[in-house]
């Protein structure tokens, strides 16, 4: 994984390319511009680790190009629970959550992700709140599409959910 300044990016990062994944939806261009000039850009080739399993969750990834694997980890036991892609985000939950990631995270190709600190997700509450509220909500949507892939899994495969 190597970090790269938006100029020696070879994929189209324009605001109205980004505005077509599922993040980026409904932002304005100054949003977007203010969290490519402040999030931190990462080239990653494919079978690169972009986080690991325990690591602290102060921050999640866009996808701006390419695929990952995500390998959710309980105990000894690991498996894979998703694909992320173009328009996409992970990390959210841990960072939001303030835990350890619950996963390690593998790129399937070569990609391009934007680093999103919790201090540029506040920054940008401050200086772009009604932006802000969207992007909230387009990673509240992304993650409760995940949880209904994952929960369908679990009925698909009987899963038994005990209670405590």
């Amino acid at each position: 994984m190597k970090t790269v300044l938006k100029k020696q990016v070879r994929y189209d990062i324009s605001p109205k390319h980004l505005k077509e994944g599922s993040i980026f939806g409904a932002l304005s261009d100054n949003a977007i511009q203010f969290l490519l000039e402040n999030g931190v850009l990462h080239n990653v080739s494919e079978g690169d680790e972009i986080f690991a399993y325990g690591s602290k969750g102060n921050s999640f990834h866009a996808v701006l190009h390419g695929k990952l694997d995500f390998y959710k980890q309980h105990g000894e036991k690991k498996t894979r629970t998703r694909t992320i892609s173009f328009g996409e985000a992970i990390g959210f939950v841990s960072m939001i959550a303030l835990h350890e990631r619950v996963g390690s995270l593998y790129a399937l190709e070569d990609c391009l992700l934007l680093e999103i600190s919790s201090q540029l997700f506040s920054d940008l509450h401050d200086q772009y709140p009604f932006d802000f509220g969207i992007l909230l909500m387009n990673l509240s949507r992304d993650m409760a599409r995940t949880i209904r892939v994952l929960s369908n899994a679990l009925v698909e495969n009987d899963v038994v959910v005990k209670r405590n």
